[in-house]
C-alpha cells in the first residue's frame, strides 16, 4: 500500500484551482438559479408531470447531452453549444438551469426568460408552478426522495449518518435540507492577483448581503430569514467548518487559499463506477493515509457494504467546499451565499456581485472604513448570524445602516456601468431594499405575520419582469 506524496498534492491543488486563474480571459459570468417546484393544490410534486417537462423541454430546445437516472428519467441535459444546462438538484421537487458563460449578463436573461416561459407554459395548466424562494414552502408535503443515482444517494446517505458524529458537534434533524434549499450562485472569472484580496473582502461583505438577499424562512414564527446557512453549517458538512461559511483567516496570497483548500475535508469518491463516502477527512490526512475504509451501495442487493481502498491523487476531483465565496477550477470565483430571489429580481445578486467585484477596489476601502457593524466586538460571521434574524440587533443604527446598503448598491451600479452592458437595470430593485433594510424573506415574513398567505407569496415570488 502506499499514499500520495505531499508534494504532488500541492502540485494537484495549484494546477487545479490556482493555474486557471492565470490565463488572460475576459470577465464573464456563469450564473445557476435553484427553483422549487411547487403544486398550487397543496399536494407533492408530480414526478411524472416533472419527467414528461423534462423530455419536452430536451426536445423543444435540443439540449443533446443527458444524463439519466436508475430509472431511465433524464435528470440533466446541456445544450453544447451555449453550455447551458437543465438539470435537478437533489431532488426532482429543485429544478436547476445553469447558464454557460456569458460577458454580458443580459444574454443570459434572455435565455432564462425562455427557458422559464416555456417551463410555465406546462406546468401552470397542471397546477404546478416554478417560484423565486430559498426554501421550498411545501417542503414537507413534497416526497423526501433524493434523485436515484449513484452520486445522490451517496449524499443523502452520508448526511443522515450524522447520529455517528453526534459527540462531536450539534447537529439539525434534517439532513434532507437538499431536497428544498435552493440558492442563486454566479461564479466570475477572476485573476490570481485578485483571488485573495477578493475572497477577503466579500467575506466582509456577508453580514450586509444577509440584509439584501435571504428568502429561505425557518424557525418558529420565521425568526431566521436565510435558513439555508444553518442547514451547511450544522450538518456533516460542517463538520468541519472549513468546508462550509466564511474564512476566519485573512488570506494573503494564492499559497494561503492553497493550504486552506488542503485543510477541507473530503468525504468521497468514486471506484469502478461505484460511489463510496466515509468518515470525512482533511486532504492532507486522506492523502497521507495508506488506505482508507468506506461504503458504498449494492444496487444488485439494495444495501451498503463496507469497502477498504486507497487514496488516489485523482480523488481531489470529488472535494466537495460549500464556501460562501469559493474557488473552482475553472479560474473563477463563485459566490454561493445567497438565497434563490423572487424571479422578477432573479438576476439582482448576480449583477451585484460582478458590479462591486469590478469595483473591488473602492469596496475593499468601504469595508474596511466601516463602522456601522464593524469594530463592535463582532466578527463577520457573528455578524451575518446576527442580521439574518428579524430582529436587528440594537447596537446598529437604523439610519446608518440603510445608508451603508445604498452606498453598496450605488457601487455595484457604478461597476456594472462603467462596463457598458446595460447590466445596471437589474440591480435597481436593491435600492428599495437598502432603503428599507429589507429582503425577499423578510417581506414574505412580515407579510404573513400581518395575514397574508404562503399561497400569495408562491404565486407573487413566481412572477417576472421583461
Amino acid at each position: 500500500m502506499c499514499n500520495v506524496d505531499e508534494a504532488l498534492l500541492d502540485k494537484a491543488i495549484r494546477d487545479k484551482y490556482i493555474e486557471p486563474t492565470r490565463r488572460e480571459r475576459p470577465v464573464r459570468a456563469g450564473v445557476e438559479f435553484e427553483l422549487p417546484i411547487v403544486c398550487l393544490d397543496r399536494k407533492p410534486v408530480d414526478f411524472g408531470l416533472v419527467h414528461r417537462l423534462t423530455d419536452e423541454f430536451v426536445k423543444h430546445f435540443a439540449f443533446g447531452k443527458t444524463s439519466r437516472d436508475d430509472e431511465g428519467y433524464i435528470y440533466s441535459a446541456a445544450d453544447e453549444a451555449t453550455g447551458d444546462i437543465l438539470s435537478f438538484d437533489c431532488s426532482y421537487n429543485t429544478l436547476e438551469l445553469s447558464f454557460g458563460a456569458e460577458q454580458e449578463l443580459l444574454t443570459v436573461y434572455r435565455r432564462f426568460i425562455s427557458y422559464y416561459d416555456h417551463i410555465q407554459s406546462i406546468l401552470l395548466p397542471e397546477r404546478h408552478t416554478l417560484t423565486g424562494m430559498g426554501v421550498n414552502p411545501y417542503y414537507d408535503i413534497n416526497r423526501r426522495e433524493p434523485i436515484p443515482n449513484g452520486r445522490y444517494r451517496m449524499l443523502f446517505h452520508h448526511l443522515s449518518s450524522y447520529p455517528k458524529y453526534s459527540e462531536l458537534m450539534k447537529f439539525h434533524s434534517r439532513p434532507d435540507f437538499g431536497l428544498f434549499s435552493c440558492a442563486s450562485q454566479v461564479q466570475i472569472d477572476i485573476a490570481e492577483s485578485d483571488l485573495a484580496r477578493a475572497i477577503n473582502t466579500f467575506t466582509k461583505l456577508e453580514p450586509l448581503k444577509a440584509l439584501l438577499f435571504s428568502n429561505s424562512l425557518w424557525g418558529k414564527d420565521n425568526c431566521v430569514l436565510c435558513g439555508r446557512d444553518h442547514f451547511w453549517r450544522d450538518s456533516l458538512h460542517g463538520l468541519n467548518p472549513h468546508n462550509v461559511d466564511m474564512y476566519e483567516v485573512e488570506l494573503s496570497g494564492s499559497e494561503d487559499i492553497a493550504e486552506y483548500i488542503k485543510s477541507m475535508s473530503i468525504y468521497c469518491t468514486e471506484r469502478d463506477g461505484k460511489y463510496i463516502n466515509f468518515p470525512p477527512m482533511p486532504l492532507r490526512s486522506y492523502f497521507a493515509a495508506e488506505s482508507v475504509q468506506g461504503e458504498y451501495f449494492d444496487i444488485e442487493n439494495g444495501e451498503y457494504r463496507e469497502i477498504e481502498f486507497e487514496p488516489e491523487l485523482a480523488d481531489i476531483g470529488y472535494l466537495r467546499s460549500f464556501k460562501f465565496e469559493d474557488v473552482t477550477y475553472r479560474g473563477t470565483i463563485e459566490f454561493r451565499s445567497v438565497c434563490e430571489q423572487p424571479v422578477s429580481e432573479i438576476m439582482a445578486p448576480s449583477a451585484f456581485h460582478l458590479g462591486l467585484l469590478t469595483e473591488l477596489d473602492e469596496l475593499e476601502k468601504l469595508l474596511a472604513d466601516d463602522h456601522t457593524i464593524y469594530h463592535k466586538g463582532y466578527s463577520a460571521s457573528e455578524l451575518r448570524t446576527m442580521l439574518d434574524r428579524r430582529e436587528l440587533p440594537d447596537f446598529i443604527d437604523r439610519q446608518e445602516l440603510s445608508e451603508l446598503l445604498i452606498k453598496l448598491v450605488a457601487l455595484s451600479e457604478k461597476g456594472l456601468l462603467s462596463r457598458g452592458y446595460g447590466e445596471e437595470r437589474f440591480i435597481r430593485p436593491l435600492y428599495d431594499r437598502a432603503e428599507r433594510i429589507s429582503s425577499a424573506g423578510r417581506d414574505m415574513a412580515d407579510g404573513i405575520a400581518a395575514g397574508k398567505t404562503v399561497e400569495y407569496y408562491i404565486e407573487e415570488y413566481a412572477k417576472t419582469v421583461r
